[in-house]
């Protein structure tokens, strides 16, 4: 395969993640697998939680495109597929857990629109403790808080944890 059908490629997988990872946490996390993922709308206790071991389920995949792709003689696609399935992964890490959740400490201050937007629709999405009636999905990309806010309160609220002190309400 050559170097731009493989960067292509890469970037296609880095685009079809996103759509990926919204359907997995709209329909298995926020439903099935709800018993490890509500772990990570709840305080967290420690430095893990439940909702850690998406992170080694999700790698699995990319480990084994990788492995075949540079070592085992696949189509040499599954290289390129794997790696951006990783790529998403550390990107993924960086915005939520490091940039939304400061489970890694840092001095980051969101000054871009995207980033304050991202932020405040991840946020909007953990206000709600149940397994249905949040709102936003995606990691990457996010609807407009106004547009959030407003499917939360046509949903009567239900579900989202009462302010604690220097929370703003919705």
């Amino acid at each position: 395969m050559d170097l731009i059908s493989g960067i292509l490629l890469f970037v296609a997988t880095v685009i079809g993640m996103e759509a990926f990872a919204y359907a997995a946490h709209r329909w298995v996390m926020h439903g099935p697998g709800w018993f490890l993922h509500a772990s990570h709308h709840r305080p967290r206790t420690g430095n893990w939680e439940l909702n850690d071991l998406y992170a080694a389920i999700f790698a699995v995949p990319s480990f084994v495109l990788l492995l075949g792709g540079v070592q085992l003689g696949w189509w040499p696609g599954c290289t390129w597929i794997g790696a951006g399935i990783a790529a998403y992964g550390a990107i993924y890490f960086g915005f939520h857990d490091v940039i939304v959740h400061r489970r890694v400490g840092h001095r980051y201050v969101p000054r871009s629109r995207y980033m304050k937007r991202i932020i405040q629709a991840h946020r909007l999405h953990h206000v709600v403790e149940t397994k249905h009636g949040t709102v936003s999905f995606g990691f990457l990309w996010a609807p407009r808080p106004e547009a959030l806010k407003a499917q939360l309160n046509a949903r009567g609220n239900a579900g989202v944890r009462a302010p604690t002190g220097g929370e703003s309400s919705l």
